[in-house]
């Protein structure tokens, strides 16, 4: 049997035995015809089941080189090498092909977004204008300190969520925040006037200022859920015109986008937002210097 005929015979379970969609059927005949016209040229010959079988590390590697070198993404080849394994466990299952060498073969790891941080103008109005989407006074000074503590602190939502009343920074006081962060860490992040001023607003007008009472309150009196702080930040960038990925924690992404982007260091910026892990924090770094790259084009009349 050659690799043609393998591959046709492992479309056909997969179209009938498996009752695969047929778009799933296509891409996989597709990627596996690739993956066999490489291995013809790299070894000189139409591979059959024998050439199939005695594949090395070093010539599956060489195949997702040459991917790379078309232009294949990460996640691209990860799934082109996904097939090709389905593919090889089906020859091990019909035809007694077995080869170990994919096994020791890594999927190549796609990349992480980069963190999309607002503008400072964009922050700006956010903090200043979002108690416009409340029809109540407590309501209004509820966001507006829900909004600047995330963009201020650099607070993940469900950090700030979980706050009670006691933790409150308010006015007068210089003691940080003390905060509770993934894997029961805590951190101590500074708070800035203006946060402090919107908390001291919020809690005159608290229903239930009992230093264990939750900080941030829903309509029902418990607990504030981050789907509703999530929807409040959604209906006010779709009227406001702001970029679709104006969440709460592209609020987080702009507190420490903004502050690289001010002068101050990454050690510093990964202890204020709890990053376990310097490398975490460095994907700011591309992030200030995408935005430079952005400038440069539309600013260079040769650009």
């Amino acid at each position: 049997m050659t690799g043609e005929e393998a591959r046709q015979a492992f479309l056909d379970w997969l179209a009938r035995e498996r009752r695969a969609a047929p778009l799933t059927v296509e891409a996989y005949g597709a990627d596996l015809a690739h993956f066999l016209g490489f291995l013809t040229q790299h070894l000189g010959g139409e591979p059959g089941l024998p050439e199939l079988a005695g594949l090395r590390g070093g010539d599956l590697r060489a195949w997702l080189a040459h991917e790379a070198t078309e232009g294949a993404a990460n996640a691209t080849r990860a799934r082109h090498l996904s097939a090709v394994r389905s593919f090889f466990r089906f020859l091990a299952r019909r035809h007694g092909v077995d080869n170990p060498a994919l096994a020791l073969i890594s999927a190549p790891r796609g990349r992480k977004p980069l963190p999309r941080a607002l503008a400072p103008v964009q922050a700006r109005q956010v903090t200043d204008d979002i108690a416009e989407m409340q029809d109540t006074a407590a309501l209004q000074a509820r966001d507006t300190a829900l909004f600047t503590l995330l963009y201020g602190c650099g607070l993940r939502i469900s950090e700030a969520l979980a706050l009670d009343v006691r933790d409150a920074p308010l006015p007068g006081r210089d003691a940080p925040l003390r905060v509770m962060g993934k894997g029961s860490k805590e951190r101590i992040v500074p708070v800035l006037p203006a946060v402090r001023e919107a908390m001291a607003s919020w809690l005159r007008l608290h229903p239930d200022p009992a230093p264990a009472s939750p900080l941030f309150l829903g309509a029902r009196g418990k607990r504030l859920d981050p789907a509703v702080a999530q929807k409040v930040l959604r209906e006010f960038r779709r009227l406001n015109g702001l970029p679709e990925h104006a969440t709460p924690h592209a609020l987080r992404h702009s507190f420490a986008t903004h502050l690289l982007a001010g002068g101050a260091d990454l050690r510093s910026i990964q202890d204020l937002l709890g990053h376990a892990s310097l490398s975490t924090t460095q994907r700011y770094t591309a992030v200030d210097q995408e935005r430079l790259m952005e400038v440069w084009r539309k600013a260079h009349p040769r650009a």
